[in-house]
């Protein structure tokens, strides 16, 4: 039985091997005979022949939409493949019916070949020619339609009638004979072959409607995301090109012999430091939790003897909507056991050098763009041609990458992810010029600040331009400051532009002696004044750097970057790249984020799970001044964007429980959400250091984008929507009750007629904490659990409805 079968499966493939023009095999008949494109077996002059038995044949006579096309004189052809001798056909066999195209290996002068693709806007030539542009794609050669008749009735006049019959932008599968193309490329990547196609069939496989408008500079909102996809060739490269350095990141990483390990999604509601998802689930009271990171997922790998992870994971977090946010992204997640700070820190820079040094994936154009390249003879074409491509890859400093301290950054820079373009001559670092009310500037410091305990501080910026032309760029930037900068209330920025000409060259302000101060500062950052130049003042509370910025380290970010757009600064394309390290292990809480809910009134600056940088870190801990411990943590910055930050983990349980205790002061119930974590380091974890890289932002800053939803294929807007598919959407009174998230009116008025009132049990103190992280958190599910069919046996009876074989059980 066995063998008759088989014998019957082979003598099928047999018949059907002769009649499949261009196609590869059904991977279920590859066993049996080896898969090879029929392209390397059919000879080129063949291939819009069809002597064969067609598949779909012995299927034509039956079926009234397939009628063969109108005889008359063949001027070529005496018989072509069935799917272009129908005359008419419906939607739904255009969809299974069309011929494979010809892979872009065989495109040669003279060669037949079947194309696919979007067809574009049609020249008409009288009424003999036609030229249409299709495309096929970004790894196909550029391939110009040209249809020409000279004879009523043969395939040439049907496909020149039926290709005038298309609309523009509609998918298409055609037929013809390859020519070398005398006219020039018309797209930007200059190194791509264009082929003239002389048409012999084609055939529409949908229909572009006509009520869609498309321009050549359309602006295409959210909701029409897939038609943004189609006419953006940009969007369209950036997601390649996303594509490729995903590839290219993993090559890397298992060459190293780390693990691509998928860790779940759905997880449980734990106090990590940021709000975060709830799933509801359809037992009373209980939810998923979506993962902010694979943080703790990760360190369980470790303790269970997997020493190099990584995977591309999915986060989410319900955060304050910006440009370089979202509430789902995607991150390079990794971790090393037996492995310190230094060694992630060498082990992804080698990873970013590599990367940045591929120059096959991508070039950057003159005009600052981004562009990928697929092969060997495009970069060398790209190296021939500077005209085109002024810098082949990127400048970077990848290779040897700048190492800073959180006080220094915040010191020099104000700010926790420095911009290193941002420099001399051009705009000098901070300076710290005076501090307290008794110095040299006390007449003037009631001009700038009401704060009792401060210094000034100030920075120097140059455009090269006269004063008049300095105070008027000034004038325009303070009138427009941006509300983002968020100045602290009570401290006014004070500005003075050098000039010569003016009694004490403009600083009359400060007196004699404060005059005296600014001209006297000289240094390799702070060249000597000269005329124009702009000082820029404001001061700043003295004590311990808290947060990330300060207001002069956005004030000096802003100025440089309204510097550019006026073109006073050259705009530089470079990539700096810097490792921030030592940042505070707590941040006092400022009441925007949940934190980790302790009653200690600060929380982890990165995660509670960061270990203390060294032993002195440690003894601060014990002997309460945690608020002047450093943590073991790091960030890497380029350009002013913070793309990835990671930390040595605290790999003993016994101080894990004792931060989260006595230093967070957290409550029993919130570390109880920890004993998964706790159980995994008490079994012996060894010390391990991790790192997250922001790809979404890796991506955008390659590109020299504003937001990371360009480089997304379905962003979400500034409110966290989804405007083309409608998400999130409404809850339906019937998912209420069946997740209880929430008791429809309607239930309860049903539940009363039933059994009267029905009151809820409260919940144990112990479990009430133990939700309320959930409850702050969640933006899915409600705050309050739904009582368990043993606390509301009446509520029960109205939500758990008998079944219809029930009552019919009961009236038997």
């Amino acid at each position: 039985m066995v063998r008759f079968f088989s014998h019957l499966v082979r003598q099928n493939v047999r018949r059907c091997v002769p009649s499949i023009r261009g196609q590869y095999l059904p991977r279920q008949y590859q066993p049996i005979l080896h898969m090879r494109s029929l392209h390397d077996e059919v000879p080129s002059e063949d291939l819009d022949r069809d002597s064969h038995e067609d598949p779909y044949a012995q299927h034509s006579n039956n079926n009234p939409l397939l009628k063969e096309a109108p005889q008359g004189p063949l001027v070529e052809d005496t018989d072509i493949p069935i799917f272009f001798r129908t005359k008419t056909q419906s939607s739904f066999d255009n969809a299974f019916r069309f011929p494979a195209p010809t892979p872009p290996m065989h495109y040669e002068p003279d060669k037949v070949v079947y194309i696919q693709g979007f067809l574009r806007k049609r020249k008409d030539v009288g009424s003999r020619m036609t030229f249409c542009d299709v495309d096929l794609g970004r790894t196909y050669p550029e391939v110009q339609i040209v249809s020409t008749w000279e004879e009523e009735g043969s395939y040439q006049h049907v496909a020149h009638q039926d290709l005038k019959t298309i609309s523009p932008h509609s998918p298409i599968t055609a037929m013809g004979t390859l020519k070398k193309s005398e006219k020039t490329s018309g797209s930007e990547d200059s190194t791509k072959q264009r082929f003239d196609l002389k048409l012999r069939h084609i055939k529409a496989l949908n229909t572009f409607p006509k009520d869609i408008i498309v321009t050549k500079d359309a602006l295409w909102p959210p909701k029409f995301r897939h038609l943004q996809l189609r006419f953006d060739p940009d969007l369209r490269d950036r997601l390649r090109f996303r594509s490729s350095i995903q590839f290219e990141l993993t090559k890397q990483l298992m060459s190293r012999g780390f693990v691509n390990i998928e860790t779940p999604l759905l997880f449980k509601s734990t106090p990590e430091g940021a709000r975060e998802f709830l799933v509801p689930t359809r037992r009373p009271g209980y939810a998923y939790a979506l993962t902010q990171s694979p943080q703790q997922y990760k360190q369980i790998l470790m303790a269970g003897g997997i020493e190099k992870y990584f995977q591309f994971a999915k986060c989410f977090r319900d955060e304050d909507h910006r440009a370089d946010r979202q509430p789902e992204f995607t991150q390079l997640d990794l971790e090393m056991s037996f492995a310190s700070g230094t060694d992630v820190i060498n082990n992804v820079s080698k990873v970013i050098e590599k990367l940045f040094n591929h120059n096959k994936c991508f070039a950057k154009g003159a005009d600052g763009k981004s562009y990928i390249v697929y092969s060997e003879n495009e970069v060398e074409s790209l190296k021939e041609n500077p005209a085109s491509f002024s810098r082949f890859g990127f400048q970077h400093n990848a290779g040897n990458m700048v190492h800073m301290k959180y006080k220094d950054a915040m010191d020099q820079y104000g700010t926790d992810k420095p911009d290193l373009r941002i420099k001399t001559p051009w705009m000098s670092p901070i300076h710290q010029i005076t501090s307290g009310h008794g110095s040299l500037f006390h007449e003037f410091v009631p001009q700038l600040t009401t704060l009792r305990n401060f210094s000034i501080e100030g920075v120097k910026l140059r455009l090269g331009q006269t004063p008049d032309a300095a105070r008027k760029f000034m004038k325009n930037f303070m009138n427009n400051l941006p509300s983002t900068l968020n100045l602290t209330p009570g401290c006014t920025p004070a500005v003075f532009v050098y000039d010569s000409k003016l009694p004490l060259n403009g600083f009359s302000d400060l007196g004699e002696e404060g005059a005296s101060v600014i001209e006297r500062m000289s240094s390799s950052t702070w060249p000597k004044c000269v005329d124009g130049d702009i000082i820029v003042m404001h001061a700043r509370k003295t004590g311990r750097h808290v947060g990330g910025s300060t207001d002069l380290g956005r004030l000096r970010t802003a100025l440089y970057a309204a510097g550019v757009k006026t073109g006073f600064i050259p705009a530089d394309r470079s990539l700096q790249f810097l490792w921030v390290h030592s940042f505070p292990l707590f941040t006092p809480d400022d009441g925007k984020d949940p934190g980790q809910g302790g009653a200690a009134g600060f929380s982890a600056t990165h995660h509670p799970f960061t270990a203390p940088q060294t032993a002195k870190d440690v003894d601060l801990l014990t002997k309460g001044n945690p608020l002047a411990a450093r943590g073991d943590s790091y960030d890497l910055v380029v350009n002013g964007i913070e793309i990835g930050g990671g930390s040595r983990r605290i790999h003993v349980a016994e101080l894990q429980q004792y931060i989260m205790k006595d230093v967070l002061q957290m409550s029993n119930a919130r570390i109880a959400d920890f004993a998964h974590l706790l159980e995994a380091l008490r079994a012996g974890c060894p010390p391990h250091a991790g790192f997250a890289l922001g790809f979404d932002r890796l991506v955008t800053v390659m590109f020299d984008l504003p937001s990371i939803r360009d480089v997304m294929a379905f962003p979400k807007t500034n409110k966290g929507e989804d405007v083309m598919v409608g998400s999130p959407s409404k809850v339906t009174p019937e998912q209420e009750q069946l997740y209880h998230i929430a008791q429809h009116p309607r239930f309860k008025k049903k539940s009363q007629s039933a059994g009267g009132k029905a009151e809820a049990k409260q919940q144990p103190e112990a479990e009430t904490e133990t939700s309320n992280p959930a409850a702050d958190s969640t933006t899915v599910a409600s705050q309050e659990p739904a009582p368990t069919p043993e606390e509301n046996p009446e509520e029960t009876k109205i939500l758990e409805q008998p079944t219809e074989e029930e009552e019919a059980a009961k009236v038997k």
